[in-house]
């Protein structure tokens, strides 16, 4: 603030000579210290008066703000940040986590091909700015708050301090400008961000500097005598700032805090430990910052942009391009998924779903539950051959509710899905075209196979009590059929008994007629005796036999006489899931917003 009451923003604060009031670094005691609510109040108010002046933006013109936070700031400090914006009169703005738009502009640079290793790997995001140091662990593409070191008041600032105490110690004229600091926090400030510069200086070419002098000589004006403050940075002073003790941080160095913040982050992280290393901030080109994250994480690739000062400020902006892009985006797919055509590809298909269903499901049905029912049956332990159907309807529907059954059932509807998934990506595709996102990432064959399947078919909305029951009755009729003769005579014409129980059984299929032969042997309580006579592997032959007629004859029932209520639920239960999925699948693409 200079005399006469003007604000200057930015830089230009930095260097104003007559500036009565100067206030940086502010944001690092937002949560701490509610007058830096009116300091970051001041700054938001001047920015936007500048954007107004330069016609930059129009009142009344559409647009948003994105506006950065550190990392460990929760809800409730970003809601509050945001309402500080709000009611100086910023249009609608979004608080992005500095991590997350660091990480966005990687994501959008040229030089770094790390879009895969965001969604496919888990990721630290280690972002130093002036004031804080973030914490922000990625994993699968969504961030995940840390118990511990989500914001340390360990930044760049630390150092630029030390580097202006160790040039004030040096200077001839040291008790001078600490009385100058004392009655002008102004010009402390001027002298820091000089002091800032300078180690940015140092530290972008620091091979360089080794064999060169890095130096800056700061003039003071405070009174009627300038004074003169050397600022210099060599190795001595590098080291120094790294490993010296510092005030601010209770006589710890800045190395100490760093690295014990690290052995902190690793313990938080619950999942994999971190791959990949995004560092971001001014201070990140320091050559020790990778070598402690590489003790901290051995495992992990460090990588760091060109330009790590700029990253933020590129992230936001890139924030905002691309949630323009996402929103036109999400209105395509949205209109797709409005509209029938999930629904009918999925209807065109329903048939093809039914018959590899029972073309997997008949045979263990048969094999599983049927046959051992039957035995249960000639053994005597259920009485007669009507009482079979309760007792099989329920445990086929339970053996395809078991986990063998979800398995058999699973590995039809992913076969099943892929097929779908191969007409859907005809309507997907030139949505993503349009876009620019990839293909896959509306492309369900490839969500299928880089996780769990979520899309679940019930097994009683394809087997309804309908099938089933008919599905009983076939495998019954097995037995009926070997009792009433025909093929069947020679199963019960073994031994003297067993011909003369077959010549009855014979003459009561000619007198009263297979039909009603076979309803009284339903309801009868055969003998046990005779039901021994019949073998276990007959009745396992037969059923072998006429094992593809009942697949062909259940596959025909299902195609024409299924029950059409049941079928446009699964139609349209299975379109549900498939569109929640495209949805599922949408947010990957828009993981960089956060």
């Amino acid at each position: 603030l200079k005399r006469g009451g003007e604000m200057l923003i930015g830089e230009s604060a930095c260097y104003e000579p007559e500036a009565v009031r100067r206030k940086i670094r502010f944001k690092s005691r937002f949560l701490t210290d509610r007058s830096a609510r009116e300091d970051v109040k001041s700054f938001a108010a001047g920015v936007l008066g500048e954007l107004y002046a330069g016609g930059d933006l129009i009142r009344g013109q559409e647009c948003c703000f994105y506006v950065g936070c550190p990392a460990g700031w929760d809800k409730m400090a970003r809601e509050d940040y945001r309402e500080i914006f709000e009611r100086i009169g910023y249009p609608p703005l979004r608080i992005i986590s500095e991590s997350r738009a660091a990480l966005v502009a990687a994501c959008q640079s040229r030089h770094l091909q790390i879009g895969h290793d965001i969604l496919s790997k888990p990721v630290l995001v280690v972002d130093i700015g002036s004031s804080t140091t973030d914490f922000a662990y990625i994993s699968g593409g969504r961030e995940v708050e840390l118990k511990t070191a989500g914001e340390v008041t360990l930044g760049g600032g630390v150092m630029d301090e030390i580097l202006l105490e160790e040039c004030v110690k040096a200077s001839t004229q040291e008790e001078r400008i600490r009385q100058i600091f004392e009655e002008s926090s102004a010009w402390q400030s001027y002298c820091e961000f000089a002091a800032r510069r300078l180690k940015e200086t140092y530290y972008a070419e620091e091979d360089y500097w080794k064999e060169n002098e890095c130096i800056q000589s700061v003039t003071i004006r405070y009174d009627e005598s300038p004074i003169r403050l050397l600022l210099s940075m060599d190795e001595w002073m590098a080291d120094k700032l790294v490993n010296g003790p510092s005030r601010r941080l209770s006589g710890r160095s800045f190395s100490q805090v760093f690295k014990q913040s690290l052995a902190q982050v690793r313990e938080s992280i619950t999942g994999e430990q971190p791959e990949l290393i995004f560092l971001t901030g001014g201070v990140s080109r320091l050559a020790q910052i990778r070598d402690w994250c590489h003790e901290a994480f051995p495992q992990a690739v460090i990588i760091c942009s060109a330009e790590p000062e700029f990253s933020v400020a590129k992230g936001l902006a890139d924030c905002g391009r691309i949630d323009e892009q996402l929103r036109l985006f999400r209105e395509d797919l949205g209109r797709l998924i409005e509209s029938t055509t999930v629904e009918t590809i999925v209807e065109e298909n329903i048939d093809l779903l039914y018959k590899s269903t029972v073309e997997a499901a008949a045979d263990p049905i048969i094999e599983e539950v049927a046959l051992p029912i039957i035995d249960r049956w000639r053994d005597g332990e259920i009485d007669r051959l009507a009482d079979i159907d309760p007792i099989m309807e329920e445990e086929i529907e339970a053996f395809l509710q078991s986990r063998e059954g979800r398995i058999i059932l699973s590995g039809v509807v992913s076969k099943w899905l892929r097929k779908i998934a191969g007409q859907l990506e005809e309507k997907t595709m030139p949505i993503c075209a349009k876009h620019n996102v990839p293909y896959s990432a509306l492309n369900l064959s490839t969500y299928l196979s880089l996780a769990d399947m979520d899309i679940h078919v019930d097994a009683k909305d394809l087997f309804a009590v309908e099938e089933i029951t008919w599905l009983i009755d076939a495998v019954v009729s097995v037995v009926v059929g070997l009792l009433c003769g025909g093929s069947g005579v020679a199963l019960i014409s073994s031994g003297i008994q067993g011909i003369l129980i077959g010549a009855v059984v014979s003459i009561l299929v000619l007198a009263l007629g297979r039909d009603y032969m076979q309803e009284v042997l339903l309801k009868m309580h055969v003998p046990r005796p005779m039901r021994k006579l019949m073998p276990r592997s007959a009745i396992r032959s037969r059923a072998d036999r006429i094992t593809r007629e009942v697949k062909e004859d259940l596959i025909r029932k299902l195609e024409t006489e299924k029950n059409e209520q049941i079928t446009q639920q699964l139609v349209s239960e299975i379109s549900e899931q498939i569109e929640s999925c495209l949805i599922k699948m949408a947010e990957v693409v828009e993981i960089p917003l956060g």
